[in-house]
């Protein structure tokens, strides 16, 4: 394994030496990609918070970040962390826009504070008005991608792509690793109704025109008599669609949610937070054979192995 760990001062790169590894870890939302390794200090090495921070491995590009925290002991090893331009949208801001798909958004944030893009693809779906008040600007983004998998049903994934703020449809990151029995060393499977799960879906707008207060309803008997009733409820902003809306949250939410920890895996570099993946498993009273989403990937290198610990969240077919 070709491993290349570069950090650029002042228009210098030093290649460090690295104690206990490389950690990689990715979020599929709400957090930027991190990286932190130990270097010991030399009389050559000299580096400094906001330096940039460049990791390859065997050709590919993996990380373009910057280091944002050192923590030195007594023996001069360094801990270093470093996060990619997603960092910077932990930043709140306030925003007032309108027609405005997730990616013009995106690109406006990003022109805005003057970071790198990389592909923007198009989700299909413009916001009509939006008032977003002190709000963090991942948060911002996600409620656009939020209202997009309502309205459209697609789910696309905002990450760093080696120093490119990017956004692609999920159905666009399908990577050929299969995890099946003999590629983890542990697994923890959970089907759920517990978080995320409703079976009615109410939502209300109070019309200042007419003096009254709409409702909206969408549910599903069958699931309702099987777990309970399980209500999800929201106002409604003007302009939005009542019913329409109604019928696509039940959709999306009048299911179990299943997720499956995986520890230990064979690492493969090109699996990262928003990735689908195949999966095939024998679960005991069911064989998971489907594609799965990568929430949250962590890549472990050390002492010439390369290990990855994954949490999916359930998509596709699971056969009794």
């Amino acid at each position: 394994m070709n491993i290349e760990l570069l950090i650029e001062h002042n228009k210098k790169l030093y290649s460090p030496i690295t104690q206990d590894g490389i950690v990689w870890s990715t979020d599929r939302k709400g957090s930027p990609g991190q990286l932190t390794f130990k270097v010991v200090k030399d009389d050559v090495l000299d580096f400094t918070e906001g330096d940039a921070v460049r990791l390859r491995i065997d050709e590919h590009d993996v990380f373009y970040g910057f280091v944002f925290t050192k923590k030195r002991n007594k023996e001069q090893i360094i801990d270093v962390t470093a996060y990619d331009q997603l960092r910077y949208f932990k930043n709140k801001d306030t925003y007032v826009y309108e027609n405005k798909t997730a990616g013009e958004l995106i690109q406006m944030i990003a022109n805005d504070y003057h970071l790198q893009t990389g592909v923007i693809e198009d989700t299909g779906f413009k916001i009509p008005s939006r008032v977003e008040e002190n709000t963090a600007l991942f948060d911002m983004a996600q409620n656009t991608l939020d209202l997009t998998l309502m309205e459209r049903g697609k789910m696309f994934v905002l990450y760093d792509d080696f120093g490119k703020i990017t956004l692609k449809d999920i159905e666009n990151m399908k990577v050929d690793v299969l995890i099946d029995e003999g590629s983890a060393e542990n697994l923890d499977y959970t089907s759920s109704i517990d978080s995320n799960t409703y079976n009615k879906v109410k939502l209300t707008y109070d019309n200042e025109k007419t003096k009254t207060r709409e409702v909206y309803i969408a549910q599903h008997g069958e699931n309702i008599n099987q777990w309970g009733l399980l209500q999800f409820f929201e106002k409604l902003n003007e302009g939005e669609n009542g019913q329409e809306k109604a019928n696509a949250l039940l959709s999306l939410y009048n299911k179990k949610t299943r997720n499956l920890s995986i520890k230990n895996a064979f690492g493969d570099i090109r699996v990262r937070a928003g990735c689908l993946v195949p999966v095939i498993l024998n679960l005991g009273d069911m064989i998971l054979q489907s594609y799965m989403l990568v929430e949250k990937c962590k890549h472990e290198i050390k002492g010439g192995m390369h290990m990855m610990d994954l949490t999916l969240r359930g998509a596709g077919e699971f056969i009794a």
